[in-house]
């Protein structure tokens, strides 16, 4: 009888890591010991800690931390691009954020991650017909972190968003994949009209501080749109963006603008 080969132990370098880190954080603050074991060490999976994470911060009078850690629980474990997509994320957000030396901050500290995974949560739940629960979801992200996020957008990975305090993200927008944007950026409409009325971000944009992007409008693949700019019409891929209204005032400035960060125009465009 032939002998069965044994199992490959699974690899997930991103989880390896950031446990590596929380053991160092340990050692070198112990009073933060419980803190790092209950979110981070204390669980199999970063799917555990993501759902431990979500629970323990969006909590309220009117839902249990209980009830919220099942709900993520069931969500991580139905659609694994969840999971797949935290730690897109998180990479995203060491890569790019001059303020992040450690995988482990953006799951402890950072609320535009923490934001981010837990609209992916909500918008699961969007998706199964739970709506009622997706608007909870969206209720208590917008009172504990400051970015309301509809439930029906839809988001890709490789998602950073720096500070992220009031961003704003409307029911029918669409962000691709490895965008960068700052805080107070703005993907809404620009009435009362219903159907399909925000933005459509493509993949590899940067959109700075403040910018508004408004209305059923397409941005393009790895554009720049520059800080405090309105944006009302398409932007062509590989272009810089400026001003009220925006204007295409020359190119990208580079291949991958939202993995550069570089947000300076040069005075020559």
């Amino acid at each position: 009888m032939a002998q069965r080969k044994p199992k490959v132990a699974s690899v997930d370098p991103v989880w390896t890591h950031i446990c590596e880190e929380a053991r160092a954080a340990v050692r070198d603050e112990p009073l933060l010991g419980g803190l790092i074991h209950s979110g981070v060490l204390h669980h199999p999976s970063m799917e555990r800690a993501l759902a431990y994470r979500f629970s323990l911060k969006l909590a309220s009078g009117e839902m249990s931390e209980q009830i919220l850690r099942e709900i993520a629980d069931e969500a991580l474990a139905s659609d694994p691009e969840i999971g797949q997509s935290a730690r897109a994320d998180c990479v995203a957000v060491y890569d790019r954020d001059p303020a992040c030396h450690r995988f482990l901050q953006p799951i402890l500290f950072f609320k535009g991650y923490q934001a981010v995974q837990a609209y992916r949560i909500g918008h699961w739940l969007w998706m199964t017909g739970r709506r009622d629960l997706a608007y909870f979801v969206q209720m208590r992200v917008s009172e504990v972190f400051g970015v309301d996020i509809h439930p029906g957008a839809r988001i890709g990975k490789g998602i950073m968003i720096d500070h992220a305090h009031s961003i704003v993200i409307g029911e029918t927008a669409v962000v691709g994949d490895n965008v960068s944007m700052l805080h107070s950026v703005t993907l809404g409409g620009t009435g009362k009209e219903d159907g399909d009325r925000h933005p459509k971000i493509g993949n590899g944009v940067l959109i700075g501080a403040g910018a508004k992007v408004l209305g059923n409008i397409h941005v393009g693949d790895c554009s720049r749109i520059a800080a405090g700019s309105v944006v009302l019409h398409d932007v062509p891929k590989c272009t810089t963006v400026a001003g009220v209204p925006a204007k295409v005032i020359g190119e990208a400035g580079c291949a991958q603008p939202a993995l550069a960060m570089d947000q300076l125009i040069d005075d020559g465009i």
